[in-house]
């Protein structure tokens, strides 16, 4: 056991945008939704570490491409989504189950969060304060709904967004300003948005993520989080994408004019 070293998060960058995310205590790591080995072997070389378990979140091949590489270097655990036909998998989760790695003495819970993806789920580190949702929620925003409905991804969102406020975001993407220019279009009048719109470019000035994010910021400035406030509905109606405030109606209607804003 490991319980003695403080375990921390590594962000990974790969692809354009994306983020796999290493949790180590200097010693053992686990990788979340490594969807390119190299990156990832590099990573645990520099560190010099040893990888114990694999965590996946769903199907993509962008956070699952690196799986088979990685077996071959390390005989390792590899959790994932219980429903999506995923090769490799070792032990399937579901909503209620626990991924246990016991080299760093670290137990993780699972939410089913579909909406992206039909199986989707995420990892909860409650001790820790750490989520990892791959691309069912993004700093300022939320995974586009390629199999599931917006009925299921406002559920989802809603199961992330009643964890502590404190709760660390690592999503899987580095999406967040231009998220934050569709939050600053739909919801004009929201000053946490503009103030952070500042902080986030700076980060990025400086070539740094600007992720983990966490639960509080993202209830002040995430429209996907917000999608029933009044000045988001009034935005919707005006510009003629719902007639009324439905929720549903509303939460679908804004995800679709994401899915065309420039």
């Amino acid at each position: 056991m490991s319980s003695s070293h403080q375990l921390s998060v590594l962000p990974i960058p790969a692809f354009a945008d994306n983020y796999l995310w290493l949790i180590h205590d200097g010693t053992h790591a686990v990788v979340v939704d490594p969807g390119n080995a190299s990156p990832v072997l590099a990573a645990l070389e520099a560190h010099r570490l040893t990888l114990v378990a694999i965590l996946l979140t769903h199907h993509h091949a962008d956070h699952v491409g690196g799986v088979p590489s990685l077996l071959q270097r390390f005989k390792v655990p590899v959790f994932g989504p219980r429903t999506e036909a995923i090769k490799n998998i070792t032990v399937p989760m579901a909503e209620g189950d626990r991924a246990l790695v016991p080299e760093l003495n670290l137990a993780l819970s699972v939410l089913d969060v579909p909406g992206h993806t039909r199986g989707h789920i995420a990892y909860v580190a409650a001790p820790q304060g750490w989520l990892f949702c791959g691309d069912t929620l993004f700093a300022g925003g939320c995974g586009r709904l390629f199999e599931g409905t917006p009925e299921q991804m406002i559920a989802s969102l809603h199961k992330l967004a009643a964890l502590p406020d404190a709760t660390q975001v690592f999503c899987a993407h580095e999406y967040t300003l231009s998220n934050l220019r569709f939050a600053i279009e739909v919801e004009p009048s929201n000053d946490a948005i503009h103030t952070r719109i500042q902080s986030e470019q700076i980060k990025r000035d400086r070539g740094k993520p600007t992720v983990p994010s966490t639960i509080g910021l993202e209830k002040l400035t995430n429209p996907f989080l917000r999608y029933r406030e009044p000045a988001i509905v009034d935005s919707l109606i005006s510009t003629g994408r719902i007639e009324q405030g439905e929720p549903v109606a509303a939460f679908a209607a804004l995800r679709e004019w994401k899915n065309s804003f420039r």
